[in-house]
């Protein structure tokens, strides 16, 4: 049985976690589901260590072909974004910031792939969404990452001047995602052109965005098996409608991951949600409107 083949009942246990720092709460909720293995993992340090205890980085790697990429992300990521000077000098501009956050995934990429070629695991890549990519703010979406997809134009065009193609969607009909950690049999391209400008990239795409205290309400890091589920804008409300109900950032996660299974997503699934100190808190309004639900659903049950 391969890595990316199915089980006939899935696997529901969940790992589920929860901490606080840097003025933020977090939970995160992971299960194996239908896949035979779990290939994702992720990153959750809410208070950085040291100089940067004013700092925190979340992660989730979405593996394929296998675990070993991810998991050498969740341990070996942090460490080569943070050996920057934006980190390591006195100055933290936004820019030099960016600018450490690409080179410390180019770093991690080219120090696997010495790894990989020597034990055997250069088919293994994995996909990463960081914070140093949903943002809610005020009840509303404002922010969202786009998956980096060969289909995109741009992608298409790097992928064809590196010799390959675009077909079915995926990289020379195998690879769905263009950029990504690991998959190093599609970064052999001798022709001169670095990097990243390889049929897969290891660059990520960086974004800054402003703060505004009192409005930021909560981010959300997850996976395709949660996305497979739910669209940017119905997660959102998701999370915000639970967090108005009471529950903590894990509950939160805990019930994505359940509807998640339930909406009929078949791959692993991680989530994680961190509520600033704006995010929603109890709504009575909320909490009477679900009393009233269940009392309608009981009287239907009853009269049934």
């Amino acid at each position: 049985m391969g890595p990316g083949s199915f089980l006939e009942a899935p696997r529901t246990e969940k790992l589920l976690e929860r901490g606080e720092g840097s003025g933020l709460r977090y939970g995160l909720g992971a299960m194996q589901g239908w896949r035979a293995h779990m290939e994702d993992a992720h990153t959750a340090q809410s208070q950085l260590p040291g100089a940067l205890a004013t700092w925190a980085f979340f992660a989730v790697y979405d593996g394929h072909t296998g675990s070993t990429v991810a998991q050498f992300c969740t341990h070996h990521l942090l460490g080569e974004v943070v050996v920057g000077e934006a980190f390591t000098g006195e100055a933290k501009s936004p820019e030099a910031v960016k600018e450490a956050v690409r080179e410390g995934f180019l770093s991690i990429d080219s120090r696997m792939q010495v790894l990989a070629r020597a034990e055997g695991w250069e088919h293994a890549g994995s996909t990463a969404v960081a914070v140093l990519a949903l943002l809610c703010r005020a009840s509303c979406l404002t922010f969202y990452t786009e998956d980096h997809k060969p289909s995109r134009p741009r992608e298409r065009e790097r992928i064809e001047n590196a010799g390959g193609t675009v077909l079915l969607q995926r990289v020379n009909g195998s690879l769905a995602v263009s950029h990504a950690l690991g998959d190093f049999d599609y970064k052999a391209v001798a022709w001169g052109g670095g990097q990243t400008e390889q049929l897969v990239s290891p660059e990520p795409e960086v974004y800054e965005l402003a703060r505004c205290p009192g409005e930021d309400e909560f981010l959300v890091l997850a996976c395709d098996g949660v996305w497979d589920a739910f669209d940017t804008e119905g997660l959102c409300a998701f999370v915000r409608s639970h967090l108005l109900l009471g529950a903590d950032p894990q509950a939160v996660c805990k019930e994505v991951l359940d509807a998640g299974l339930y909406k009929g997503s078949h791959d692993n699934m991680t989530c994680m949600v961190m509520c600033f100190r704006g995010g929603p808190g109890i709504s009575q309004a909320a909490l009477q409107k679900e009393r009233e639900l269940d009392a309608h659903l009981e009287s239907w049950v009853a009269g049934g």
